[in-house]
């Protein structure tokens, strides 16, 4: 092996071994990184103390891939979570604003071996214990022959009671030795495997399926399969199953099932392949425990695409045999239970739903039109329904259209969903959903939600809303368990992570919040929900510099949201900035010229501005179109100084807040 192959670079407590393509701590363990991943760090480290462009690391970590910035991003916070770095500890790796990052810890060389690791080591014991009554067997049969070679040739006398009792003397030292390596390697296995090993499995992530074809990858089957055998797997009620929310990032045709069952939290992991060619569909799915990666379960199954159902019906089914878990009558009947028979409208709901979850308004609008077509097709199809009134509130929440001009459409559409199916717990959340945004009906958006946990308990975003529910209603404590147990159901949701840190900021613990925000921003930093709040939280701490930071960002990463311009805004008027935050609201009166912008967001400035009367009538006017973001106004601190106005608590009482 050349110096090159072998050469190991040591920074903290950490040691890479670029031959073995290793990552290790000072204790020998090995940390798993994806293959990307581990180029990312090892070209920071190969150049240490440099400055190195984004532009020159994407092309050298994905020298033959045309990828976006965020996937770098993405590799930079895997690497500072694995390092352990807080927010604002820059003891590895520095962001340079503008430029790119540049690795600052002192980078040690050498050119030795990597030494084995405790896993390594752990792994040739196993193997040497193994065959340890076979080596022992195989030793005493070359000494064997050595005693009967030298008996044979030995010219004193030797009588045969002798030769027989020296034979029976050796066989049972043989005997003993191979007796004591069977035991000695049974008490290893009971020391050394993890104890949670055979421990009954409760929870578990089905990851996105991925296309063997790489080429020509079909993103919303492999989503939608996901999608699917997630429902049916949370048939049992004994069972976590991480919702899409949580798996649908592991979709990489590199990703490491056991290294995302880590990140997940989960006891298995469920993946697979899809090939598929005309008519015919080939799935190859396994089951992973992960804390040893063994294997469950595996099946391979080759049929037309019409037989997709069957093929759910059937892994979902095997994996519930594998977990030994027995279903009731009514979890078998859920288990076996097709939203739809229609092949063709199924595809139309994955094309909608892979649309719709990039929560931008051009891909929801394409969204939208594939749940109309699956509806078209099967007119009983109920999750195509609650597709549809997801669409429409992302439409109304985003601001980007008035919300009296959708959400009666997704109210109509959460009433059909749950006459359609009225054990289907999403239909409940819709119906909850558009009682608390838009008819403020509190007692009725609870009784749904209560209702949709009802019929599945593990629901994460039946416990998401119902959290947002409390938080808009000041009971803290009650949204603050809710989300927690939300956060708990589905680890990486980001709007999970980050509407945590803005009901902490709401029930008065900023820092808190702060916290929260980051750490969610640690998953996803171009998240733009989190960079609002956080402008909001520094606002409110007189942080006034870092809010418009913020607030800027959240303009950057949403493409433009009104209300990042108003969040702007008032940070500006409240820090004295009197002009630049006239600016900001000549650009939302811009802006209002081009698309809608909710009034609600005018009042926001204003309110900076110390201008109440113009402020109140902007919230009167949110209030007269029933725009959604008057739901904050009972818990939201900027309107604190609004609170003794008799038209401010005037219009909390017409909401029913009071």
């Amino acid at each position: 092996m050349n110096t090159e192959q072998a050469q190991i670079y040591e920074f903290g407590e950490f040691r890479v071994d670029a031959a073995k393509r290793l990552l290790l701590r000072g204790d020998g363990d090995i940390i798993p990184l994806k293959p990307k991943v581990f180029e990312t760090l090892l070209y920071l480290i190969q150049n240490s103390g440099k400055i190195l462009d984004k532009d020159e690391l994407l092309t050298a970590i994905w020298a033959d891939t045309i990828v976006e910035e965020n996937n770098l991003s993405q590799n930079i916070s895997i690497l500072r979570r694995v390092f352990g770095e807080k927010h604002g500890e820059h003891r590895f790796i520095v962001t340079v604003p503008g430029r790119g990052y540049k690795f600052v810890a002192e980078v040690r060389e050498s050119s030795q071996p990597e030494a084995r690791s405790s896993q390594s080591n752990q792994e040739s014991e196993v193997e040497t214990l193994k065959n340890g009554g076979q080596a022992f067997k195989e030793k005493a049969a070359d000494q064997g022959q050595q005693i009967e070679n030298q008996l044979a040739n030995d010219h004193r006398p030797q009588t045969k009671s002798r030769k027989t009792s020296q034979l029976w003397l050796f066989a049972i030292t043989v005997a003993t030795l191979a007796g004591l390596s069977i035991l000695g390697f049974s008490w290893w296995r009971e020391q050394t495997l993890p104890a949670t090993s055979a421990a009954p499995i409760k929870t578990v992530a089905v990851l996105p399926f991925k296309s063997l074809d790489g080429e020509n990858r079909n993103q919303a089957l492999e989503l939608g399969m996901a999608d699917t055998l997630i429902n049916k797997i949370s048939s049992s009620e004994e069972l976590i199953v991480r919702p899409l929310s949580s798996v649908r990032r592991f979709n990489n045709l590199e990703q490491d099932a056991l290294q995302a069952g880590r990140e997940l939290d989960v006891q298995a992991v469920l993946d697979g392949t899809i090939q598929t060619a005309g008519e015919r569909i080939r799935i190859a799915a396994r089951l992973v425990r992960t804390g040893d990666g063994k294997q469950l379960w595996a099946e391979t199954f080759d049929e037309k695409f019409s037989d997709i159902f069957t093929v759910q019906d059937s892994i979902s089914q095997r994996v519930l045999a594998a977990l030994t878990l027995k279903l009731s009558g009514a979890e078998q009947k859920r288990l076996t239970k097709h939203s739809t028979e229609n092949v063709e409208a199924y595809e139309l709901y994955m094309q909608g739903s892979f649309h719709a979850s990039k929560l931008i308004l051009p891909e929801a609008r394409k969204g939208l039109q594939y749940f109309e077509q699956a509806i078209a097709l099967d007119p009983n199809y109920a999750r195509a329904y609650v597709g549809l009134v997801n669409v429409y509130l992302s439409f109304a929440l985003s601001g980007d259209v008035p919300a009296s001009e959708v959400v009666p459409k997704a109210k109509a559409a959460a009433l059909k969903a749950a006459e359609l199916d009225e054990t289907l717990a999403e239909a409940q959340v819709a119906i909850g959903r558009i009682a608390f945004w838009y008819d403020w009906n509190w007692s009725e958006a609870e009784k749904r939600y209560q209702r949709a946990l009802e019929l599945d308990p593990n629901n994460a975003v039946a416990y998401f809303f119902y959290a947002h529910l409390n938080s808009n209603l000041g009971r803290h404590p009650e949204a603050l368990t809710q989300v927690k147990r939300a956060r708990e159901l589905d680890p990486l949701s980001l709007i999970t992570n980050s509407a945590e840190g803005q009901f902490l900021f709401f029930a008065g613990r900023p820092d808190e919040a702060l916290a929260r925000l980051n750490k969610t921003l640690e998953f996803d930093p171009s998240f733009w929900h989190s960079h609002l709040i956080l402008s909001q939280v520094y606002a409110a701490k007189g942080m006034f510099a870092e809010a418009v930071a913020e607030a800027d960002k959240a303009a950057q990463f949403s493409g433009g949201n009104s209300q990042a311009v108003a969040t702007k805004g008032y940070a500006l008027a409240k820090s004295g900035k009197i002009t630049e935050a006239r600016d900001a609201l000549a650009e939302l009166q811009k802006l209002s010229t081009e698309k809608y912008v909710a009034p609600y967001n005018f009042a926001i400035i204003y309110n900076g501005l110390g201008e109440t009367a113009t402020a109140l009538d902007y919230l009167e006017k949110a209030f007269a179109e029933k725009n959604v973001l008057v739901v904050f106004l009972k818990v939201d601190p900027k309107w604190n100084n609004l609170r003794t106005e008799p038209r401010f608590i005037e219009l909390i009482r017409r909401m029913n807040f009071e």
